[in-house]
């Protein structure tokens, strides 16, 4: 097979340079490794990269930055590899692969973690919640901690805990330079609030030191409701979690029963709406929280209940493997209109394949507690982060699904807040990166030209350097 990545020339002689100061391994098309090296987990793209560094150390990061800019070749930064547009690699050039840095350091006296940026979720729950601890970040165990950290990082404890970016303590990072610096409330502040939503445009982070959370056991889980009550639950869903208190999670989604055990099989392959719940408070008011929710309706499915934060983390892994066909498009929503609730329904009752789903996040809760200027992630007024997303194992369903993802959010935006979460994006250009920002970005351009002026790291939802724009 042509790997049509002979674009750059690369001598030999340079090729082995770099691999003599690597502790890590060095991939190139014609290893057996490769293939499997370069697969992204949206399998819709596919990219061919000169050469793969897979870092195990600070110090394989900055010789491959080095060997990026002598050679002047693109270079990408991969961590858990999960984004949607494919970011994490580039053709004919480096992809930077942080995946083997692993090491994860609980300080359960200070309720603390400092973990190196190849670490996914999946990995972090299992070191914290043996401390009784957790960090706020995700839905999915298998995404890596770099990427969704940066675009600041949305999950089951947002309402409770805040964003990611709202537990990050410090980072450790490798400036386009090569030279290592420290991000904190103390240490290179600018840096410190760009990176806090600014994803990967400053540096590489090849470590983040976070706030953990007492939180061991939740009160979690789906709750369907068939497809003819959506416009009901939808307003149920809306007015209640408005009055709940910061404890109570719930993302609402429209999806299609999965055709496994533990479904039942009456549902399985239908489409239904639901919101996937979590509440940390004590476990002896669970019942009387949710029992409103139960009384309306009442569910055709209900398995809500206690459950491990792992448990909870990882309960959707199994569906969402690596190398999918993904299609993605987002918004940020500031309140649910009546109108808007009909274009939501209308779409979601089409959801064309049994991986395909829509999904609001809340936002709101703690992470409210924030001013939209105190880090680069603006939308802090917004009560929803939604994300469309058009899923197939079949690549023969490419244009289905990503043709109903886009109709369906043509039709919602006109009601959205106009920007969108950094990490649902796929490459949509300057003026979306620019929407999602708002009033923020004109200070990170200004802070992208101190810490990274020639756009070394330009692999990402781009932030170019105020210099470069003028």
């Amino acid at each position: 097979m042509a790997t049509h990545i002979s674009n750059t020339q690369l001598a030999a002689t340079q090729i082995e340079e770099l691999k003599n100061q690597l502790t890590g391994k060095l991939i190139q098309p014609e290893d057996d490794s490769y293939e499997e090296a370069r697969k992204l987990y949206n399998g819709m793209i596919d990219k061919r990269p000169r050469l793969i560094v897979k870092c195990s150390e600070v110090s394989d990061v900055k010789a491959a930055i080095q060997f990026g800019r002598k050679h002047s070749i693109p270079v990408a930064i991969r961590s858990g590899g999960h984004n949607g547009a494919g970011l994490g690699s580039c053709d004919d050039g480096l992809v930077i692969d942080l995946s083997p840095m692993k090491a994860i350091h609980v300080d359960a006296e200070q309720k603390t973690v400092r973990v190196e940026a190849g670490c996914t979720l999946g990995d972090i729950d299992k070191a914290t919640h043996q401390h009784g601890l957790a960090l706020p970040s995700g839905i999915i165990s298998t995404t890596g901690i770099g990427g969704i950290t940066l675009g600041g990082g949305i999950g089951y404890l947002t309402r409770k805990c805040g964003l990611t970016i709202d537990n990050l303590l410090e980072a450790e990072m490798i400036l386009a330079d090569g030279s290592s610096v420290i991000a904190n409330k103390e240490q290179n502040q600018d840096l410190f609030w760009a990176i806090r939503g600014g994803g990967g445009n400053f540096g590489i982070v090849t470590s983040f030191l976070f706030q953990l959370h007492a939180i061991k056991e939740v009160y979690a889980g789906p709750m369907f409701w068939p497809l003819e009550k959506s416009r009901e639950v939808m307003e149920f869903y809306r007015e209640f979690t408005a009055q709940a208190s910061n404890d109570l999670y719930g993302f609402f989604a429209f999806l299609v029963v999965p055709p496994a055990a533990p479904f039942p099989e009456d549902l399985q392959g239908k489409t239904v709406c639901g919101v996937v719940w979590n509440y940390t408070g004590p476990m002896e008011k669970a019942e009387e929280v949710f029992q409103p929710i139960r009384e309306f309706g009442p569910p055709i499915l209900d398995f809500v209940g206690p459950i491990p934060v792992p448990a909870l983390q990882s309960m959707f892994d199994i569906f969402y493997p690596p190398g999918l066909q993904w299609y993605w498009r987002a918004d940020f929503f500031e309140e649910l209109t009546d109108e808007a609730i009909t274009e939501f329904i209308r779409y979601g009752e089409k959801t064309p394949t049994g991986h395909s789903t829509m999904h609001l996040y809340p936002v709101d809760g703690k992470a409210h507690e924030v001013k939209s200027n105190e880090t680069a992630w603006n939308y802090r007024n917004a009560r929803w982060a939604e994300v469309i997303v058009g899923v197939d194992p079949d690549p023969a369903n490419k244009e289905k699904i990503t043709s109903w993802c886009k109709d369906y959010y043509n039709a919602t935006h006109p009601y959205s807040a106009g920007g969108a979460y950094i990490n649902f994006m796929m490459d949509e250009g300057q003026d979306r990166i620019k929407a999602t920002y708002g009033n923020n970005y004109d200070r990170l351009t200004e802070i992208k030209a101190k810490y990274d002026p020639d756009n070394f790291f330009h692999v990402n939802q781009n932030i170019q350097p105020k210099a470069a724009m003028a």
